[in-house]
């Protein structure tokens, strides 16, 4: 995205995930960057009623994320409904969505400025939680929409239907509904198939199945998928790894394509993907040290 006028880059959000000391310092590094070039800038955490207001009203051109994938996500709920490009700078652990690094930032930041970059639309999806005709809560989506057991270490019972047709039924861990995005996430460290991010499918992926279906199913993005859960004790859902919410028998998930999409600023060749994909399974820096 270019700015509203001419352009340019005039005025960014730098968000960084609230606690964290060591990445708000280098958040003052990379603002003292930019007023330097004569650009605006707010630093703040996700949760700071000013970015929420800013971000509603359209004052901001881009919102940098500080920090992990957490961070990135955090800042891609925030942005995508008001269409808002979303730039990730690495500093912590793992970073898998994040473009640039502690590192690199300094000499690729001018690129941004002039231009050079290039947005990747991420498809989201929509998760809906219901209790018979009562919609109970809404969720959009970046990686993964999970519904899984409890804290009782025994499987549940799933169902799953797609565009009102039987799926397959498990007995499982859990089940995953993912975008594109979220293959390399959860999904992944289950088994599931590694997709482009600019695909536009959602992935079905049992986590471990106990004698049922054990494949991952690719839909097209106008399928809408329904999952229903019947135990007789604790079953979750979580979306993008956040909170469980406890969700009772018969309860079901409906999970589609959203209207929106996340705008992820690239600077890479195409080919960047694979690349990071296979440096990251090589040597998983989120394992760290026993």
């Amino acid at each position: 995205m270019k700015s509203k006028d001419d352009g340019s880059i005039k005025q960014v959000a730098i968000v960084v995930r609230p606690g964290s000391i060591e990445i708000l310092e280098e958040g003052e590094t990379i603002q003292a960057w930019f007023k330097n070039r004569g650009v605006t800038s707010l630093l703040t955490t996700s949760d700071d009623w000013q970015l929420l207001e800013g971000i509603s009203a359209g004052d901001f051109d881009l919102l940098i994320a500080l920090g992990g994938d957490g961070t990135m996500l955090r800042a891609g709920h925030l942005a995508a409904p008001q269409g808002l490009p979303v730039l990730g700078i690495n500093l912590g652990k793992f970073g898998f969505l994040m473009q640039l690094s502690r590192e690199d930032w300094q000499e690729t930041l001018p690129r941004l400025l002039a231009g050079e970059y290039k947005i990747e639309n991420r498809m989201m999806l929509k998760a809906e939680l219901w209790r018979g005709e009562t919609l109970l809560s809404s969720y959009q989506v970046i990686n993964e929409v999970v519904v899984a057991r409890g804290q009782v270490v025994r499987p549940i019972r799933i169902h799953a239907t797609v565009d009102g047709y039987p799926l397959a039924g498990y007995v499982a861990d859990g089940l995953i509904a993912s975008t594109p995005t979220g293959s390399t996430a959860y999904a992944l460290a289950v088994g599931g198939p590694i997709m482009p991010p600019e695909l536009r499918n959602i992935l079905i992926l049992p986590v471990a199945p106990h004698m049922s279906m054990d494949r991952a199913v690719i839909l097209p993005e106008g399928a809408s998928v329904e999952i229903t859960v019947n135990s007789d004790h604790e079953a979750v859902m979580s979306v993008d790894g956040h909170e469980p919410v406890l969700i009772s028998p018969l309860d079901r998930v409906l999970v589609t394509a959203s209207d929106f999409t996340v705008k992820f600023v690239v600077f890479q060749d195409p080919g960047y993907f694979y690349r990071n994909l296979s440096n990251f399974m090589e040597q998983n820096p989120s394992i760290g040290d026993f």
